[in-house]
């Protein structure tokens, strides 16, 4: 299996992972760390000042190793970050475009790292960790016994995906799914097959739960319909899979309406309001490096190639699959509303998909609170919606 192709499994094994209650800690025996460069920042306006509001060292458990879907953290990096292969994290100033807010910010890999355990359990293990990326479906997941708080999503609108070739199924879009009676290939537990399902945008007798990562099923019978995620199937089949290599079609889940806000930042519940005066001044500079990531990721991108360079044992990410990444999150976009805010709650709309998935979610045997209310798994009080792209 390729690095790519083994980077997608265990992305795939971690989707399964965020629906079990696990533990997972992260032995670090050494450190083996990149020298820090010799920079001086100038410091950021007084209203983007973090010192004594935020941690020292602000610590972000990632879902991942580092990829553009994730790229508004990263560019809160600046030039004097340094990458620790034993702990699986990169440390650097945070910065608000370009300034020091006068704390360090340290973003720490999942999937593997963790024992592809869940962010929001690992964020209840860990108590280091005082922030973590966290997908909409997994915060419901989650909210009987690990319950997380959303404060801003860096992704307004999910990434997932369903493939297909064009060759095999030409014009085919996902409402006529059904009709085509093709196999639906998907991986175990996860919420989107079972909403499918429901929704009648498949029948019981398409789904194949096999799915592991591997091109070889996809590659070896292109009838299928396989998962996968807008910035990063379509561009390694196309270019990083020589048994393939040309173009797949797909179609967003969140077309049909299966659409939770995706990578929240997150807090856990117990500890919201000891970081509300942190996440008062936090979340707006997120927002803004969300859009300016958007909006001109080149340097971005390089930074992300770069941290994923420096450690062996991350799987191959490279410049060319980073810059096509956020070029859809841009392009599709995933990453801005509508009007072009970047990183705010529209409460009717989690309301809609918190009611629409929670039952589905416990069905499957995620511990959700069965009196689960929206409004306390995810806060607009924090975001600015004068904060995207115009």
């Amino acid at each position: 299996m390729s690095p790519f192709h083994n980077r997608i499994a265990r992305r795939a094994a971690g989707i399964t992972a965020a629906l079990t209650v696990g533990l997972c800690t992260l032995t670090a025996c050494g450190s083996s760390s990149t020298p820090a460069p010799s920079v001086s920042l100038a410091p950021a306006p007084a209203a983007q000042r973090l010192t004594g509001v935020c941690p020292d060292t602000l610590t972000v458990q990632l879902q991942w190793q580092p990829q553009a879907d994730m790229g508004g953290m990263f560019q809160l990096l600046g030039p004097d970050y340094t990458v620790d292969t034993t702990t699986k994290s990169v440390t650097g100033t945070l910065v608000a475009q370009g300034k020091s807010t006068g704390i360090k910010l340290r973003l720490k890999s999942g999937g593997s790292a963790i024992g592809f355990q869940s962010v929001a359990s690992q964020m209840y293990v860990d108590s280091s960790i005082d922030l973590g990326l966290v997908h909409g479906d997994q915060i419901v997941s989650a909210s009987a016994d690990q319950r997380v708080v959303g404060v801003t999503p860096l992704l307004t609108h999910n990434p997932a995906i369903l493939m297909w070739d064009p060759a095999k199924h030409p014009g085919l879009t996902l409402r006529g799914l059904a009709a085509t009676h093709a196999t639906v290939v998907v991986s175990k537990e996860q919420a989107f097959p079972t909403w499918l399902l429901a929704k009648g945008y498949v029948t019981k007798s398409q789904l194949d739960k096999s799915y592991d990562g591997s091109p070889a099923r996809f590659v070896g019978d292109s009838s299928i319909v396989q998962q996968g995620y807008a910035d990063a199937e379509p561009w390694e089949y196309e270019h990083n899979t020589p048994a393939w290599n040309k173009p797949v079609a797909h179609g967003l889940l969140s077309e049909l309406g299966f659409d939770p806000y995706a990578s929240n930042l997150s807090v856990r519940a117990d500890r919201l309001a000891q970081l509300t005066p942190c996440l008062q001044k936090l979340v707006p500079i997120v927002q803004q490096a969300d859009a300016d990531f958007v909006t001109a990721p080149t340097a971005t991108d390089k930074l992300i190639a770069d941290v994923v360079a420096k450690d062996p044992t991350y799987s191959t990410y490279s410049l060319a699959e980073a810059e096509y990444a956020s070029g859809i999150l841009k392009s599709e976009n995933i990453i801005a509303n509508e009007n072009g805010s970047v990183g705010t709650y529209d409460p009717a709309r989690v309301q809609a998909f918190v009611s629409d998935l929670a039952p589905l979610l416990a069905a499957q045997g995620a511990k959700v609170d069965p009196k689960v209310n929206s409004a306390t798994l995810f806060d607009p009080q924090f975001g600015d919606r004068s904060i995207g792209i115009r």
